[in-house]
């Protein structure tokens, strides 16, 4: 004889499911449950997501280094977007300069991941010592990133700062004084003395867009400009702290 079924008054009706009998009540709380863990997962890589676009963003710096003014701000005012990163040198400003006065394409490079660089023809070779002949740089100057790309000198300082300013388009061509072009670009990089034999280099760089378009890319490039720049922060350090200067 088949067994009695149990029923209560309220009782939601059972329907046959794959795991077997669930009511109604037990399959709609089971429901609301993935719903509300979906919602929590999905707010926690949020959460991580903009954790980390912070981090890189302010690599290396102090939260005063990333408010702080620097040369160069004025430039652009109001920015749709702002990455300042820095790097401890155990070496005076005096010291750190002259790498900094011999960057760029064709000269002493930018210390970065020149295998990358040289990916998209960039022919980039970073110097492993101070010249002497790329020791000069005045306002006006091309500040080359690529052997057709050039961005342009806007603020000597030594030895506290270079700035130079400019943008790439989508198509690889530079955009200083371009009207059409679909974002403008400042880079600063600025020496802070902290002793006589060490200083804090702090780079940062500035994007105010054009378009919606030119804010998606600049999202990418500031990624891209992330990886680039810690590994020229850490490059800078690594050849000052080695070798002082000598002519």
């Amino acid at each position: 004889m088949e067994p009695a079924e149990h029923t209560w008054p309220g009782a939601q009706p059972l329907r046959q499911t794959r795991f077997g009998s669930w009511s109604v009540w037990q399959a709609e709380s089971v429901r609301r449950v993935l719903l509300s863990a979906a919602v929590a997962a999905l707010a926690t890589v949020g959460a991580y997501a903009a954790a980390l676009r912070r981090r890189q963003f302010h690599w290396g710096a102090t939260p005063d280094e990333a408010v702080m003014p620097l040369p160069g701000d004025d430039l652009l005012g109001r920015v749709d977007l702002e990455a300042t990163r820095a790097v401890t040198v155990q070496a005076g400003v005096e010291d750190v300069w002259p790498w900094l006065a011999q960057m760029g394409q064709g000269r002493g490079g930018l210390y970065s991941y020149d295998w990358v660089e040289n990916l998209v023809g960039c022919q980039m070779n970073s110097a492993k010592h101070v010249a002497p002949e790329w020791q000069d740089v005045e306002v006006g100057d091309d500040f080359r990133i690529h052997p057709d790309v050039a961005l342009k000198v806007v603020l000597v300082n030594p030895p506290l700062a270079l700035v130079v300013e400019g943008g790439v388009s989508a198509t690889g061509e530079a955009t200083v004084g371009d009207a059409g072009a679909p974002y403008d670009f400042t880079w600063a990089f600025v020496l802070v003395p902290v002793t006589p034999d060490q200083s804090r280099l702090v780079v940062r760089e500035r994007y105010r867009c054009h378009t919606t378009a030119a804010r998606a890319l600049v999202e990418v490039v500031a990624v891209v400009s992330f990886v680039m720049t810690e590994r020229m922060l850490r490059g800078i350090r690594d050849r000052a702290e080695a070798e002082l200067p000598t002519f």
